[in-house]
């Protein structure tokens, strides 16, 4: 090892004192030979790094090509479908509909048709001009005073703090420019959120925005905010598919004063979310909540966002909603495959329901006790294309928000350094150099673009299979190839509730007794 070292080192002087001694100056001799040497004496000196000690100059490019390895595999070596957590395919289909550009491809599809795992729509010999479809969904129960009339893709919560201020008024104001709802993210309703499109506000478990100074939820300083009339519709916050009962992260290289006076904290220190809430402790606290927020809010839509668990705990709300007769407006289902900003790995990797699983179980559930029809159901995690919506419709949503989607039509390329503050586009970072660079004017085009496309393709699935209201959709008219000789609807390979069936021990399937049994309105 030490003759591969001193070899390596003597070689690299050789040929840069051969090469300068070509050029006969030996200003440029001296101009790289001693720094080169001062590196050498340095890195041998040093005692942190043993790649530098053992290797001196030459672990240097070890470094530097780690440091672009994410640039190196996404443009030279990963394939078209390989990259995660979005592949190439996806995120250019993202980018052309963003510019208005055409979305199509050449000589058909290159995915795999007969692997295991690949899903298809099935399409109707009879289908509908886009034209002839309904676009939007009404939200707000029988507990509402004041509906809000949705689009069937929305932009997920993301909070000004992860997100620069101006990827958040670029998203807002797309948002206007197409008729679609913005959700603050858990960091609170900044005046970057009040550009002019729809706003649901999320009040996390911090309650920015609307939190004393001991940090628990003012009720005025709530409804100061939520009579604003671009507020459409709030969302509590219980839990996200990131980091579930983890609370929200923000580094402190994001906390400039605006957003620590903005969210009432300290300077120079990570944000770190308590991972519960405060204002309540059970399902019938949570669903008691809800009522005291929808009064104080004028009788706007109220629901709640969560990443499913333990069944038996999200079980315990719909035994609560039972017992007290209150309702929420709408339920958020996030999945695993979520997020966008920063989260320890093992909760990353390791926790939470993914959104599929997650959709059939809360969908059921509110079958299973006569209500889904009084609440919305709304998913997120991974929304990026008009199949996406189809397929989490067909599973059980009636409306899909979409986060990364949104940031790359707002110029994210996937650098993997929303937690750095070093985003190079942007969208991700506190860095006024760096989110210079994103132009307003031009993002928010981009944004109406890409939602307004995509909804588009939506529309043209709906409508090749027949349908002319996407709330049509059922689980039988999506296919999977579940094995290399067999295919099976969404609805043969996933159970499926009736109206009535969790009230009555006699309908009650056996798979879910023991969970339901558990489950309690009184205590998580």
């Amino acid at each position: 090892m030490r003759r591969r070292f001193y070899l390596g080192f003597g070689v690299v002087l050789l040929i840069i004192f051969l090469m300068l001694l070509m050029l006969h100056d030996a200003r440029w001799f001296l101009a790289v030979f001693v720094p080169l040497s001062l590196v050498a004496i340095y890195d041998l000196s040093q005692k942190k790094h043993a790649i530098l000690r053992n290797f001196p100059i030459l672990g240097h490019v070890r470094f530097l090509l780690e440091f672009f390895r994410p640039e190196i595999r996404q443009y030279f070596i990963a394939g078209d479908e390989e990259e995660r957590p979005f592949d190439r395919e996806t995120r250019n289909t993202v980018y052309q509909r963003a510019k208005n550009m055409d979305d199509t491809i050449p000589f058909g599809t290159e995915r795999d048709i007969l692997a295991v795992g690949y899903t298809w729509a099935q399409h109707s010999l009879n289908p509908k001009p886009v034209s002839a479809i309904e676009p939007r969904i009404t939200i707000g129960g029988p507990q509402c005073t004041q509906p809000y009339s949705a689009s069937r893709l929305n932009i997920s919560a993301m909070s000004f703090g992860a997100l620069s201020e101006n990827a958040i008024r670029a998203m807002n104001l797309g948002a206007l420019l197409g008729n679609f709802y913005h959700n603050t993210g858990e960091g609170g309703l900044s005046r970057y959120h009040l550009s002019g499109g729809d706003v649901v506000w999320q009040i996390g478990t911090a309650y920015f925005g609307c939190r004393d100074n001991e940090g628990k939820f003012d009720p005025l300083e709530f409804q100061k905010e939520a009579i604003n009339p671009l507020v459409k519709m709030i969302e509590i916050k219980l839990s996200q598919g990131a980091k579930p009962s983890h609370g929200g992260i923000l580094p402190a290289a994001k906390v400039t004063p605006e957003i620590a006076a903005m969210r009432k904290i300290s300077l120079g220190k990570d944000v770190l979310s308590p991972p519960a809430h405060s204002a309540f402790s059970s399902p019938e606290g949570l669903l008691q909540f809800i009522q005291t927020v929808r009064e104080l809010c004028g009788g706007k839509p109220v629901g709640f966002k969560f990443c499913l668990g333990r069944p038996s705990e999200f079980f315990g709300i719909c035994k609560a909603m039972l017992k007290t007769g209150i309702l929420p407006d709408f339920i958020t289902v996030d999945g695993a495959e979520g997020g966008t900003g920063a989260a320890p790995m093992e909760f990353a990797n390791h926790m939470g329901t993914p959104l599929n699983v997650a959709l059939i179980t809360v969908h059921n559930a509110l079958v299973g006790i006569g209500v889904r029809d009084h609440i919305r159901v709304i998913c997120s995690g991974k929304v990026a294309t008009g199949f996406d919506m189809v397929s989490k419709i067909a599973l059980g949503a009636d409306i899909c928000n979409s986060a990364r989607a949104m940031m790359m039509a707002t110029g994210c390329i996937q650098s993997m350094q929303c937690n750095t503050n070093a985003c190079p586009t942007g969208v991700a970072t506190q860095n006024k150099r760096l989110m210079r660079a994103l132009v307003v004017d031009d993002k928010k085009i981009r944004v109406r673009n890409y939602h307004h496309n995509t909804v588009h393709s939506f529309l043209e699935l709906i409508g090749a299979m027949g349908l002319t209201n996407p709330s049509d959709l059922t689980p039988d008219r999506i296919i999977r190839r579940t094995s290399i000789n067999k295919i099976q609807s969404y609805a043969q390979i996933y159970h499926y509730l009736k109206p009535g069936d969790l009230l009555n021990t006699d309908t009650m399937p056996e798979t879910w007794r023991d969970d339901w049994s558990e489950a309690s309105a009184e205590a998580f």
